[in-house]
């Protein structure tokens, strides 16, 4: 059932995506500060107990509901495991703004391009190199392929796979978010309501998201060019400052025979106030080095969508074969 909620989920995120401002957002706003303004007083064990109730807690419900509409209809449970992926995968939230600059750079209007990514990454872009805006381009759309797509895929699937439903989903989803969130509120209002929050909720999507990572670079190596992406992986993954998007860019980069990381002149200015709503951290994606490779051309745009394609497909396909086999058994 897991290989038919996904298929579904993907196909209608595709048909009809959720726009950028959507009610699930604002939920998930609205969440978050009722948990941290009602269970947090400051002390360490209450980041714990904040990040449980914000983050398990509505993972714990969702699969409820799964079993609760499986015990009497497995088409109702199924159509719930595809709700809950459709409003927690996001796809088209972010290819979008990728298409677009694809579009505005193979026209010739860099310009535009510009405007596109200072407004979906809320950065200052007017200044930067053509190399660099490309490259930028393509680290952000990877790690967002990621955090969207791949890092909910794999925990769904492996939830699921336990008899969690979609419990997997939500439990990635929330993770990613509140980390998000409370870096967020230290950044903007300058001292967190409990700075331990913002480290443990940081910290426990690192772990959650380890396993992820690798699979989505191991996938990205497998429909890549192998060798490279193994070797890139290994020698070039620490490079970034956070080792889980390092080891995502790392192997992209050897798969395509592409030049990432580094630090872009001039530095890129962000607009703090928004940056949340964007994504994940600037600082996430800076580097100390760059990984060998040619330097990002336009053509490289083309590769990067054809890696992150294939590489959904491959997974799509050892999903099938697992159902099929499970069948079978």
């Amino acid at each position: 059932m897991s290989f038919f909620a996904v298929l579904l989920a993907l196909v209608i995120e595709q048909l009809h995506p959720l726009p950028r401002s959507n009610g699930i957002h604002d939920v998930m706003v609205v969440w978050i500060r009722w948990t941290g303004r009602n269970f947090d007083a400051g002390r360490d064990h209450h980041s714990w107990v904040v990040w449980i109730i914000t983050v398990v807690l509505p993972a714990l419900l969702v699969f409820a509901v799964h079993f609760a509409l499986a015990h009497f209809s497995v088409l109702l449970a199924l159509v719930w495991d595809v709700l809950v992926l459709y409003l927690t995968l996001g796809f088209r939230q972010f290819s979008h703004y990728f298409t677009d600059i694809r579009d505005a750079l193979e026209r010739g209007d860099e310009i535009e391009a510009r405007r596109l990514l200072a407004e979906w990454r809320q950065l200052d872009a007017s200044d930067l190199p053509r190399t660099e805006l490309l490259r930028h381009v393509i680290e952000h759309s990877l790690v967002a392929a990621h955090r969207h797509v791949f890092g909910v895929f794999f925990w769904f699937v492996l939830l699921s796979t336990l008899g969690l439903g979609p419990a997997g989903a939500v439990l990635y989803r929330l993770a990613e978010f509140s980390s998000r969130y409370w870096a967020f509120r230290s950044r903007t209002v300058g001292v967190p309501i409990n700075e331990r929050l913002m480290q443990r909720s940081q910290q426990l999507f690192a772990w959650i998201d380890h396993l992820p990572a690798r699979l989505t670079a191991f996938g990205f190596a497998v429909v890549g060019d192998f060798e490279a992406a193994i070797e890139c992986w290994r020698r070039d993954a620490g490079l970034w400052r956070s080792r889980n998007d390092g080891t995502i860019l790392a192997a992209a980069a050897g798969a395509v025979g592409v030049r990432l990381g580094g630090s872009a002149p001039p530095p890129l200015q962000t607009d703090r106030s928004k940056d949340f709503a964007t994504g994940a951290n600037r600082q996430d994606t800076d580097a100390v080095g760059s990984t060998p490779g040619l330097s990002p051309e336009l053509g490289h745009l083309r590769s990067v969508v054809g890696l992150v394609w294939r590489s959904v497909v491959l997974w799509m396909l050892l999903l099938a074969l697992l159902s099929l086999a499970n069948l079978i058994g």
